[in-house]
């Protein structure tokens, strides 16, 4: 059997992350369109291969310290710019805007070939295991804002 050529989780890019997901049937409604709410899974997906491509382990950062450190979507914004149909083969990347403070600005499209899909700006609260907001080590901020270039 010979390797794959790619990772399940994407790969880190001069922008950021890219991660290709497939539409199945589960993903349309009863036109044979992408069913709108399924592109949050598809940008969820983006921004957890994301951090995962950075070597950020979620499970690890919520006992890394004695506060604990976890990411909650605080707002959204997304454009619907064109549909995706079943079988079409979907580019979901993700970018980092801002990261630092107890927040991180990610931006995200989803392509289908050349053509944009969906445009995202996920604003990502950082809060610590009780629930309150915290800041965001330097440390992983930089991680983040390493090599990533606006899409």
């Amino acid at each position: 059997m010979t390797e794959r050529p790619f990772s399940i989780s994407g790969e880190l890019t001069e922008t950021g992350h890219r991660l290709v997901q497939r539409v199945y049937y589960e993903d349309t409604d009863f036109s044979g369109l992408v069913y709108h709410a399924r592109y949050l899974h598809f940008l969820e997906r983006g921004r957890t291969d994301y951090l995962r491509c950075l070597g950020v382990e979620q499970r690890e950062l919520v006992s890394a310290d004695e506060e604990g450190l976890v990411f909650v979507v605080h707002r959204m914004e997304i454009d619907f710019k064109s549909p995706a149909r079943m079988d079409d083969v979907l580019t979901i990347l993700t970018h980092t805007e801002k990261a630092g403070g107890a927040k991180m600005v990610l931006n995200q499209q989803i392509r289908a070939g050349e053509t944009l899909l969906i445009a995202a700006k996920v604003i990502i609260a950082v809060i610590n295991a009780k629930g309150r907001p915290r800041r965001l080590p330097e440390t992983l901020a930089a991680k983040f804002l390493e090599g990533s270039t606006p899409l």
